[in-house]
């Protein structure tokens, strides 16, 4: 099952000093907030979605999703999660390292204000053929981002908007075609057994799907 990625810009994330250093506060994920549009489908994340998660998964804050910028870490205490009626609260003490401090005042600049956090889904339900809820996900990132890829996969390069017009426009790629064609499929094994339309959105990926094999 693939890793997905979301992302939210929450006006608290903010940089608190303390006798322990800085450290980073805010919200990693909101409850009960429609997502925009992630190609075809709306969602939702769901009270108690994080509840089995923050009890099990060992979760690394990170800086734009990179490995090689762990902010903090749960299992190591430098960095604490909790669902409260909002969302995912989360906490991450900054390292004393350089980029650490470049990321410190790019966020008391206002540059940086966006959170994002990886995970895998565990259950979820379809009150609305365009509609998602996450019921329970498996969470292995919280992320403060630059540019947060919302809506976006791991597979995914651009939003699926975006996809579209620069498809039309003879803009992608070659890799970028291939990466979007793989996903594409992805998207339309999920559908095969779905009706023919649902807001016109499984015909335009039917569409695409054959001006991709015409290229």
């Amino acid at each position: 099952m693939k890793i997905e990625q979301r992302a939210f810009e929450i006006e608290e994330l903010r940089m608190v000093s303390g006798t322990n250093g800085d450290t980073i506060q805010g919200y990693a994920a909101v409850f009960g907030s429609r997502s925009l549009d992630l190609g075809g489908f709306t969602e939702e994340i769901a009270h108690g979605a994080f509840t089995k998660t923050l009890g099990e998964a060992d979760v690394r804050a990170l800086f734009n999703h990179d490995k090689n910028y762990v902010i903090g870490r749960n299992k190591a205490g430098t960095l604490r999660m909790a669902e409260d009626s909002r969302g995912l609260e989360i906490a991450a003490d900054l390292p004393d390292t350089t980029w650490a401090k470049d990321l410190r005042v790019s966020m008391e600049r206002g540059d940086i204000n966006q959170m994002s956090f990886g995970f895998r889904t565990i259950r979820d339900d379809w009150p609305q053929p365009t509609h998602r809820i996450l019921r329970e996900v498996a969470l292995f990132d919280v992320s403060v981002v630059t540019y947060p890829a919302y809506p976006a996969t791991t597979a995914e390069v651009r939003d699926w908007a975006a996809f579209v017009q620069a498809f039309d426009a003879g803009e992608l790629p070659a890799a970028e075609l291939r990466a979007l064609a793989d996903e594409l499929a992805k998207r339309l094994n999920k559908t095969e057994q779905a009706t023919p339309t649902v807001d016109g959105h499984l015909v335009e990926l039917e569409l695409l799907r054959r001006k991709l094999a015409l290229m």
